[in-house]
């Protein structure tokens, strides 16, 4: 991007115009993918605020692309706007956690049946070596690598749904949480952590619905729930 700018300073006929709506539009969806990647592994952490224009500088974009991103993830709640204008992750309070995690619980197990059908044994090795991934990252403690992994393992099984409905619900409350357990895995590391992958991956080899909706649900409960509760508790 920084050369693309440059070439545009140079260029005072390239300065004096507005760049195409689809140019724009390009940049609005860079800008989003950015911010939320930042989001689900961590790389904004709740109660520290960012700006407009530091954030426009940091991805080498002017400030309005920035600026409309920030606000529709304000308005799905994994960002609020302070009144001096500053941005930021909002702070996990027990009330809101327990919140997300319920709503985690219910969806999210459903979702997963209904990718079921869709999910062949092809998928199923795909997400083995995305587990052997995490596995590595897990001794390893590279926390952000593990849960941009674990994000890739999850949203592997419910996109297979094609949901226009749970599928932005569910990504919505992933970057709620994320950027909270981000500090939770700061505080106790990564080598503790269990998750019900290898199980899920079996419900999925022999189509068990059952199986599967039990996978997701312990692999939530055991992993946010559990963590998130104990360090929301000695806070």
């Amino acid at each position: 991007m920084s050369n693309r700018r440059s070439a545009l300073q140079s260029d005072p006929a390239a300065t004096s115009e507005a760049p195409p709506s689809s140019s724009r539009g390009a940049t609005r969806e860079q800008v989003d993918t950015a911010v939320r990647s930042g989001l689900l592994s961590g790389k904004f952490i709740p109660g520290k605020s960012v700006t407009i224009r530091g954030l426009a500088t940091e991805l080498g974009v002017s400030p309005m692309p920035v600026r409309e991103v920030l606000q529709r993830l304000a308005a799905e709640n994994a960002l609020e706007v302070k009144p001096n204008g500053r941005v930021q992750v909002p702070d996990m309070t027990p009330e809101r956690f327990d919140e997300i995690l319920t709503a985690r619980l219910l969806l999210e197990p459903e979702l997963a049946v209904l990718s079921l059908p869709h999910l062949t044994r092809n998928d199923a090795k795909d997400l083995q070596i995305i587990d052997d991934n995490i596995d590595e990252r897990l001794t390893s403690g590279d926390a952000e690598a593990y849960m941009r992994l674990n994000h890739d393992f999850h949203f592997r099984i419910y996109g297979a749904s094609k949901s226009s409905v749970l599928l932005p619900l569910i990504d919505s409350l992933w970057l709620q949480f994320a950027p909270f357990m981000r500090t939770v895995y700061g505080r106790v590391g990564t080598a503790i952590l269990e998750d019900r992958h290898k199980e899920a991956i079996r419900a999925i080899e022999q189509q068990d619905k059952d199986g599967l909706r039990a996978a997701i649900a312990a692999d939530i409960s055991d992993g946010m729930g559990l963590l998130g509760r104990d360090i929301l508790s000695s806070s």
